[in-house]
């Protein structure tokens, strides 16, 4: 037999090495020993160092070898990866497929059951078959780059495996994951070292993709199962379970053996049970199961709404609960002047973390769970994040526990508490409230408002306490020789900080919507009100019914918005901001626009423009692009191979545009 060339025995090599880690990491089935596996590897590598000439960014050498990086690049989700809503008991589930099924109209429907893993969410990116990008998901809707982090991860493809059928392109969701024994082991030699433990697998998972030098998030053993997608270009799959078989047969790890699909709510119930019984047995953490609706039709009719998908639920587990001692209990007041009692516990360790504080809601809370300074409280981390008292334990009680009562009077200010009648929360009523300030100020330069580099609780807590700032609008004011002196404040620093003030001086309408921090207002409801409306002028002068018109608005946002637009001390606030030089750059879609109030969705591979760019150009023309058909859809876009949402279309009757009548129907105004 003639010898292999170089280029040959390279493209060999890089086949056997591909293929052993789809056995190995996908079908959990290898074939070679990871001494054998090392001596593939190692041929490689010198065969390219001998050959540079032909290494290619796909190669299994390519995984590690990015320089560092100064910062992270933003990545826009082309759908929104959006949280899920929360199901804590069976009855819960049960409400949510009564829910369902009443949208449907159906009797009985098929869902998909799957772990719910305790990790780090990303979204991968494949075009023709290549990975190009990996972010974080972000706010659900921008993500950062970590290409070259998720690059190093061997259980994720740098080519998919399938050499025919493969979408033009791919848009993959999962979960990087640390399993608990190499987690064990990575604390073990972290210790040795004497470097600082990880408290529990999801933060180091987290923090693992966050390392600006890719080689450091080499060196930990990181994991990722696959369990959902963006976009689909040139593929179209009528099931969530049939497009998880084709990702595990183009090489993504899906963790099928651990997914069920079943028919009606009771099977549901009968395997999260089954799940939960034996989550502990799981060589990874999990924290609940998911639900998915099985078929795509029924989730793009359920819809979502602009946190979470309609057509999926999370069932949490029973969270872990310690015992420990409330020390103290204190109030906290938060930007929107709430004052919110706190538990300050003795340390105790749950679910891994080290718990000193617990939140207690407010005063009827206190009073309902009978919690007193001084005793015994069963703590747990509410779905798995954020520590709660669940319950006091009156038989420990000594007669020294001290109730909690509310204070009258603001403990920053001074002010009055007062507590409107029919709500839970007491609020302080003082408009000049230094704590109110503090955490308006902070939320006002976070990173998805006005993005205030460098402008921490610590620095905001100082220059209120000197009398530098007394609102947000008073950071567009400062000079450099009035921070210089401050402690801690070195020259270098006031640079940056005058330098990222005047960066966010020029913002766009969304972020400085979300800035301003009215009450029910997040970044998503943000961004829809900014791109409705197009300008300030325009949202401020709205009628409470011109608001509620607006698509994931309802009465409860309009109002809010409505009343917080019509208080002359947030009139006075924007026009100190003006004054203090923050414009927002024009995004206005006029109602002459070409696509004014127009809403287009997009199916099948289209091939004169990308996804993305059909979709922006749309937006940039007064329109609305969405990723479901409905009957306030105006057009639907059909390209190559189009699916279920062409379908759709036809039967609702909404009009259908080839690509090249979309192409028509835009040229005039590009």
């Amino acid at each position: 037999m003639p010898k292999q060339g170089p280029q040959a025995e390279i493209e060999d090599l890089r086949r056997q090495i591909n293929h052993h880690n789809y056995l190995y990491f996908v079908l959990d089935t290898p074939e070679i020993t990871d001494a054998e596996y090392d001596r593939l590897m190692r041929m490689l590598i010198e065969l390219e160092q001998r050959h540079p000439e032909l290494i290619t960014p796909d190669s299994p050498t390519q995984r590690v070898g990015a320089a560092p990086a100064e910062e992270f690049g933003t990545v826009e989700h082309t759908i929104p990866m959006l949280s899920l809503g929360n199901a804590f008991s069976h009855d819960e589930i049960r409400e949510f497929d009564e829910r369902v099924r009443k949208a449907l109209s159906e009797k009985k429907v098929d869902y998909v059951v799957e772990p719910k893993y305790d990790g780090s969410a990303v979204e991968l990116v494949y075009e023709g078959g290549l990975l190009v990008t990996g972010s974080t998901r972000g706010d659900g809707f921008r993500g950062e780059d970590i290409t070259n982090n998720l690059k190093t991860i061997r259980a994720i493809p740098l080519r998919l495996t399938s050499d025919s059928g493969l979408p033009a392109r791919l848009e993959a969701r999962g979960e990087v994951i640390l399993n608990k024994k190499d987690f064990e082991e990575m604390n073990r030699k972290r210790m040795e070292k004497g470097d600082p433990p990880f408290a529990n697998p999801r933060n180091a998972a987290a923090g693992s993709l966050r390392q600006l030098d890719p080689k450091i998030t080499a060196s930990r053993p990181l994991n990722i199962y696959v369990h959902g997608r963006g976009t689909i270009e040139g593929r179209e799959f009528e099931t969530h379970w049939e497009t998880m078989q084709a990702f595990r047969d183009w090489g993504l790890r899906v963790n099928l053996p651990a997914m069920r699909r079943v028919a009606g709510i009771d099977k549901v119930i009968e395997y999260c049970g089954q799940m939960e019984e034996n989550r502990h047995g799981f060589p990874y953490e999990i924290d609940g199961a998911v639900v998915k609706v099985n078929r795509y039709d029924f989730q793009d009719a359920l819809g979502a709404t602009s946190k979470s998908p309609r057509w999926a639920i999370a069932f949490k587990f029973a969270a872990q609960e310690e015992e420990t001692i409330v020390e103290n209990i204190e109030v906290n007041v938060g930007r929107t002047g709430a004052v919110t009692p706190v538990a300050f516990l003795k340390p105790v360790r749950v679910s891994g973390v080290e718990v000193r504080r617990a939140t207690l809601h407010n005063e009827d809370e206190v009073a309902r769970k009978d919690v007193r300074i001084g005793d015994h409280v069963i703590v747990r981390r509410a779905g798995e994040v954020i520590p709660e008292v669940v319950n006091s334990i009156p038989s420990k009680r000594t007669g020294k526990e001290k109730k909690f009562i509310m204070p009258k009077k603001c403990p920053v200010c001074g002010s009055a508490v007062e507590r409107t009648p029919g709500e839970a929360a007491s609020y302080c009523t003082g408009s000049t409230c230094r704590a109110q300030i503090v955490e308006h100020i902070i939320h006002f330069a976070s990173k998805g408002a006005m993005d205030i580099d460098g402008l921490g609780e610590m620095r905001v807590e100082q220059f209120v306490s000197e009398d530098l700032i007394k609102d947000a609008a008073d950071l567009y004011f400062l000079k450099k020789e009035q921070l210089v002196p401050l402690e801690r404040m070195a020259e270098k620093s006031a640079d940056n900080l005058i330098t990222a003030i005047n960066k966010s001086r020029k913002t766009t309408l969304a972020r400085f919507l979300y800035a301003l921090g009215i009450r029910h207002v997040g970044e998503h409801v943000a961004k829809v009100l900014a791109d409705h409306f197009g300008s300030l002028d325009k949202i401020m002068d709205a009628s409470r019914e011109e608001l509620e018109e607006v698509m994931e608005v309802g009465p409860v946002v309009a109002q809010s918005v409505h009343t917080f637009f019509r208080q002359p001390k947030n009139v006075e606030f924007i026009g100190k901001l003006k004054k203090g030089g923050v414009t927002i750059k024009r995004e206005e879609k006029a109602a002459g626009a070409p696509l004014a109030g127009k809403t287009f969705v997009f199916t099948g591979a289209l091939e004169r423009f990308k996804r993305d760019e059909a979709k922006k150009l749309v937006e940039k023309l007064g329109g609305r692009a969405s990723s479901s058909v409905s009957k306030q859809t105006d057009y639907v876009v059909a390209g190559a191979d189009p699916g279920s949402k062409y379908d759709k279309a036809k039967q609702l009757g909404v009009k259908v545009l080839s690509e090249k009548e979309f192409e028509a129907l835009v040229k005039p105004y590009l």
